[in-house]
């Protein structure tokens, strides 16, 4: 693994824990926060730009400010304790359900590869070879989300804007309130 990805996977696993642990509401917000901006990173490292741009701003972004004014309406908890207990069954169940799925990961391919079975799938072929011609886009990643995928594109889209809708009314609605 390169150095980038074993930062990544550390700083993602943290949040994720700091998440699911913290017993501060607040933070535990800041760490899922965290943990998604992390996510869309991946994302945006793994080549897939679209699902990253979607995971910041629902994720991190619109998820986080509904959180933060979730708890504005409530009250915090006034137990001492910052780290919540841990149920010992429950964490063994979860680990042992990723040391299970990442035994998968030995049989994907690296990131970027030319051989992999994507980049010589006849579909992909086709996109590369008539992406350019049929679409007149000069990108093919845009040429495939704009043409081949458009409504998969505009669903992605949709959710985005309804999110944001979303988090400007109920934003609205606090501000008169």
């Amino acid at each position: 693994m390169e150095p980038i990805e074993v930062a990544l996977l550390v700083f993602v696993v943290s949040c994720a824990f700091a998440t699911a642990f913290l017993r501060d509401v607040l933070g535990a917000i800041i760490a899922f926060g965290a943990y998604s901006l992390g996510i869309a990173i991946v994302w945006v490292y793994l080549r897939a730009p679209d699902v990253g741009l979607t995971e910041a701003a629902v994720g991190a972004g619109v998820m986080t400010i509904l959180f933060l004014l979730t708890i504005a309406k409530t009250t915090r908890p006034t137990d001492e304790r910052t780290i919540e207990r841990i149920d010992y069954r429950a964490a063994a169940v979860a680990i042992s359900l990723v040391a299970v799925l990442s035994t998968t990961l030995v049989a994907l391919p690296p990131v970027g590869a030319a051989d992999t079975a994507v980049v010589t799938d006849d579909v992909t072929r086709y996109y590369l070879a008539n992406a350019y011609e049929v679409t007149e886009v000069q990108n093919a990643v845009t040429a495939v989300l704009a043409a081949y995928r458009g409504f998969d594109t505009m669903g992605e889209a949709a959710v985005v804007y309804a999110a944001g809708v979303s988090l400007l009314v109920v934003l609205k609605k606090e501000v008169f309130e």
